[in-house]
């Protein structure tokens, strides 16, 4: 199992272990529950990889940073639990990609790590459009990866 599928792995455990994890509880409470899933995530792939792969500056001469990054296997991973929203960062998101790219990183992949109803992104016209044009222009091919609800 590569890492990436290990990470995602991990944060599946760790939605499980998490009381509430899936229930809507809106800005505030739900922003809370969001870092500390990523706290978690963070301290738990530092343990499982013996490196801190998160929050790694790859997109430029700016300050941006993507959640996670493989250079392995080429891959960069963004824990969107809001994607399901319409107000998202899917865009920017995939244009961090993009920025590492150009940077000279080697992302071909894009993982989105998101909560049940993240899929539907994928068949609304303006975002189909986006994921198909990055892939035959950029060469990044983009996935939406939902976490489960027991």
């Amino acid at each position: 199992m590569d890492r990436v599928e290990q990470l995602i792995e991990l944060a599946q455990r760790i939605a499980d272990d998490s009381v509430g994890f899936f229930e809507f509880a809106g800005p505030g409470a739900g922003d809370l529950r969001a870092i500390a899933f990523m706290q978690e995530l963070r301290r738990r792939a530092d343990d499982l990889f013996g490196q801190d792969l998160s929050e790694q500056q790859i997109c430029g001469d700016n300050r941006l940073a993507v959640d996670f990054f493989f250079p392995e296997e080429a891959t960069v991973i963004e824990v969107a639990l809001g994607l399901r929203n319409p107000s998202s960062e899917f865009e920017r998101d995939i244009l961090k990609a993009l920025l590492a790219q150009e940077a000279g990183y080697p992302v071909t992949r894009l993982v989105f790590l998101s909560k049940p109803g993240a899929n539907r992104r994928r068949t609304q016209p303006g975002s189909r459009d986006i994921m198909a044009w990055a892939e035959r222009n950029h060469n990044l091919r983009i996935e939406i990866r939902e976490l489960t609800s027991n």
